[in-house]
């Protein structure tokens, strides 16, 4: 008798002995004592037993008995050495798998290279369908396609057309059941045979992204195998069920992919959104894990906390599909549940993101074994057990979108009619946004627009609507006339109503306010009068450069992004440079220009370099970078401060250190380091806790301490190293961490309690909403800004849009010049905040600075990097980088400071 791996099914694990198990959970022959006793019995065998039995899986333990399989069509274990399950597969087997069975069978496998990731692996897709789809599939991408254009869809019959069904796998690369249970799901499209096989295939069009997340798997895979025992461990505190600091979850940059659908930042998102767009399917499956003592989760989630702009026809068709899924599932005796715990509101996630694109996304998350075999509070859990659920959802998947494909093709069709008749009827005719001064976050917005093929025009004439300036070939116009309607919706739109107050994820994202842009909504007769022309966008890389070899000194714009960037390029070619803390007019070739607060001042005396050498370098940074950099003819101004005076100091190039390590927000790290590398191209030293207590910390002059623990940071080493002349910048919970340790001096309110009268009996299963509902998941706050502070040098207007995801509400400091940022009465931009948390929030300060010795430490309580899209946010955080040392010491004097 062969023996499988231990399940997880009914009410509890067992061994798999052929139809004995369903043969006692189906009858009523057993009284209800001896099933238990039976129960346990098996369960012993299975903890006696799972390590041999993991050992010796095999293929006949995942695939479907009813079909026979092509010989010719090589298994999983032939080409990557081991059985499915066995070893957490490597991206690179992955890969190799993948390309050998398209290869065997490239009558029904066609496979694409859709990019590579920032640590060079590729990213695959595989379009798997029958022989005739296959000999015309480009054919068929084009019909299918068409359904999302209203202009063109009326006329397509959809009785034919074959659906599109995508399956993505591990996003998160420690919860690598999906890309395992991607080697079976390949294997069985390419070698599985008979009529029911044919019309599947004939019926549909399956689409594999086998790692969502390559650099994540792999750097999993490799933690899980190497601390993988001969004789299997189950002790959860065992090394191999607890990765190192960062972990395998995220991509190269330490960031959650999962949230970057939307923005998409990232490479591997951007390569992703290209095929799907390419191909707009009509199911997307997004295969996680979760916490090892769950069980099985598969949508419909909370329905309460869809997004508004879904129709309820998605969550419709979501729960047909669900059954399926339960079906399957309960053929195999796995439990599981569903309609708790998620939801579908964020659009920037995998299983959400399809829902306002015409499709349906269904999240899949299994307990998760972390490693081989696991003991959990429902027994021992099995890592080809976790792989075999995963594997079963996409089957019932594909029967699902099999049976379902006609309505699954008038969905997406209607969709998108109603949405460009939406659009049409809206009381919004379109959107306008840029900024003169700052042209590339407006081309940041406009590309990513365009990016999920949304139309985007750029104003050929100047207009001024809403009290705001928007200047031709700067600005952009979207209207809402078309069928991303919904999406453009959500991406411009506020939203200040809920149906609930439980979120799994953040509750606004309005792109605007998140990139800095100045922006307005524009009704019909308004939207008549704007004159603009298609483009297609691409954040520039050109900027202007106006000076000559004769010039006084060269003056860079810091309105610009990319200005950080430049300067820093300028301080390491060893150049001298100078901050204006006060604006200045002087002439420029004949004329006076005025220069803002912030502007960098080169002085041509002072370098070490020849003239030419000089322009040379400015006119190289001015070509590769967006910034403008102009030459002056004097160092006397015609009104401000002189070239020479004491309010334009001199800078030093940064020398930047980030903690990082256990306890450290992995994602807050990576937006830091992602912003340095990626935006400015600065490099940024990431110091180990213990590195740090060891280190010369005089190579550094600002060191950056995100949220998270710090345990066992030498706070008195810190301290001595911003009293010699150190830039500390603390964000969100550190700067508490700096408080209750004695770095600075700050004080913070108090949440007012969520019930206020403790006399009334509530019920129990209320608890935890109410507490939930407490959390800070995420929302915009406008917070005023002194604008002669050199923490808020570049912008233009006297306030800035930040997004809060904390409860860390900071005093204003008792100094009145201490802090630069803060909110007023009625900050609330967009999102859900609960009236204990809005009455805590008012008042208080976004930004803190104080002196401690000749060194200074700014305390951000936001996160002004957000996910790497909240480029508004970042000129504060690179302000800090570069003119912290700047500051007053008078202006943050502790002494001065807190309540």
């Amino acid at each position: 008798m062969t023996i499988s791996p231990p399940q997880f099914g009914g009410d509890c694990y067992y061994f798999h002995f052929p139809n004995l198990f369903f043969y006692l959970r189906q009858t009523k022959l057993f009284a209800a004592m001896l099933i238990r006793k039976v129960c346990f019995f098996i369960f012993m065998v299975a903890l006696s037993f799972s390590a041999s039995a993991q050992n010796n899986v095999s293929l006949d333990y995942y695939l479907p008995k009813d079909v026979s399989y092509n010989p010719a069509i090589p298994t999983p274990a032939s080409v990557i050495g081991h059985e499915v399950g066995e070893w957490h597969v490597t991206h690179d087997k992955l890969v190799l798998y993948m390309k050998a069975v398209a290869a065997a069978n490239p009558q029904r496998i066609k496979l694409q290279v859709t990019g590579t990731t920032y640590e060079g692996r590729q990213q695959l897709l595989l379009t798997i369908t029958s022989p005739s789809n296959q000999a015309k599939i480009n054919d068929i991408q084009k019909q299918h396609v068409s359904l999302s254009d209203p202009l063109q869809s009326a006329s397509l019959n959809t009785a034919d057309m074959p659906a599109v069904l995508l399956m993505g796998f591990s996003i998160h690369g420690n919860e690598s059941s999906g890309s395992n249970a991607s080697l079976l799901t390949a294997y069985y499209l390419a070698a599985a045979q008979g009529p029911s096989i044919d019309k599947m295939l004939n019926d549909a069009v399956f689409l594999i992204d086998p790692s969502f997340n390559p650099d994540g798997l792999q750097r999993f895979s490799t933690w899980a195998n190497q601390h993988k025992s001969k004789n299997l461990v189950t002790d959860p505190n065992s090394r191999e069920y607890n990765e190192v600091w960062p972990g395998g979850r995220f991509n190269h940059y330490w960031f959650d992919l999962n949230r970057d659908w939307l923005p998409a930042v990232h490479r591997e998102s951007r390569n992703r959104l290209q095929y799907f767009h390419d191909w707009r399917p009509n199911v997307l499956t997004d295969h996680h894990e979760m916490g090892s003592n769950s069980t099985f989760f598969f949508q419909p989630g909370v329905l309460s906390r869809v997004n508004s702009l879904t129709p309820g026809k998605n969550q419709e068709l979501t729960g047909a599909i669900a059954e399926y899924h339960a079906r399957l599932l309960d053929k195999i005796g796995s439990l599981y549940y569903t309609k708790e715990g998620y939801d579908d509101f964020y659009y920037g996630k995998g299983s959400t993101f399809p829902d306002v694109q015409g499709s349906v996304g269904i999240l899949f998350e299994q307990a998760s074994s972390r490693g081989h075999v696991q003991e959990t509070a429902n027994g021992i859990l099995t890592f080809p057990f976790t792989i075999r659920n995963q594997f079963t959802t996409t089957l019932s998947t594909m029967e699902a979108t099999v049976a379902l494909r006609k309505t699954l093709l008038d969905y997406q069709r209607e969709f998108f009619l109603n949405a460009y008749n939406e659009g049409k009827a809206s009381a919004v005719a379109g959107y306008i946004f840029g900024d003169k001064d700052n042209t590339h976050n407006a081309e940041v917005l406009a590309e990513m627009l365009q990016r999920h093929r949304v139309d985007v025009k750029l104003l050929d004439k100047n207009m001024e609507t809403g009290g705001l300036q928007f200047v031709s070939g700067k600005s952009y116009f979207v209207s809402t006339q078309q069928p991303q309607y919904r999406l453009i919706r959500s991406i411009f739109e506020k939203q200040l109503e809920y149906k609930d107050s439980l979120f799994y994820d953040v509750t606004a994202w309005t792109v605007p306010l998140a990139m800095g842009i100045p922006y307005a909504a524009l009704n019909a007769a308004t939207a008549k009068t704007v004159s603009a022309k298609p483009v297609t966008v691409t954040p520039g890389t050109t900027g202007q450069f106006a000076g000559t070899v004769n010039d006084y000194a060269w003056v860079l714009d810091w309105h610009d992004f990319e200005a950080p960037k430049a300067l820093y390029k300028m301080l390491d070619a060893g150049l001298i440079a100078r901050v204006a803390t006060r604006p200045f007019s002087t002439e420029v070739n004949g004329k006076v220009q005025a220069f803002d607060r912030g502007s960098i001042i080169v002085p041509n005396q002072l370098q070490t370099k020849s003239r030419t050498e000089m322009v040379a370098i400015l006119r190289d940074l001015a070509a590769h970078n967006n910034v403008k950099i102009t030459g002056i003819s004097t160092g006397l101004s015609s009104s401000g401060i002189d070239i020479g005076s004491n309010n334009a100091p001199s800078l030093e190039k940064p020398k930047v250190a980030m903690l990082v390590g256990d306890g450290v927000s992995a994602t807050d790290a990576g937006e830091v380091w992602h912003l340095m590398d990626q935006r400015m191209d600065i490099p940024v030293t990431q110091l180990e806790i213990e590195t740090f207590n060891r280190a010369d910390l005089s190579r550094y002059n600002t060191i950056i301490m995100v949220s998270g623990r710090q345990s066992g940071l030498n706070k008195e080493k810190l301290r001595e190293w911003i009293a010699s002349g150190g830039v500390l910048i603390a964000c969100e919970d550190a700067v508490q961490w700096c408080s209750r340790n004695g770095i600075s001096q700050l004080s913070f309110k108090k949440i007012p309690a969520a019930i206020s009268d403790s006399s009334k009996m509530l019920a129990y299963d209320t608890k935890s909403e109410i507490d939930g509902a407490q959390r800070m998941t995420g929302a915009i706050f406008r917070a005023e800004t002194d604008l002669t502070h050199p923490l808020n040098f570049g912008f233009q207007q006297p306030y800035i849009d930040l997004f809060k995801t904390n409860s860390v509400f900071m005093k204003p400091s008792k100094n009145p010049f201490a802090s630069p940022v803060r909110y007023g009465s009625d900050p609330l931009q967009s999102g859900f905040i609960t009236r204990q948390n809005y009455e805590a929030l008012k008042g208080t300060a976004s930004v803190v600075v104080q002196t401690v010795g000749r060194g200074r430490v700014i305390h951000m309580a936001d996160n002004p990097n957000f996910r790497a899209f909240w480029l508004g946010g970042m000129k504060l955080f690179m302000n800090a980088i570069f003119f912290g040392s700047t500051i007053n010491a008078g202006s943050a004097s502790a002494e001065d400071a807190g309540e």
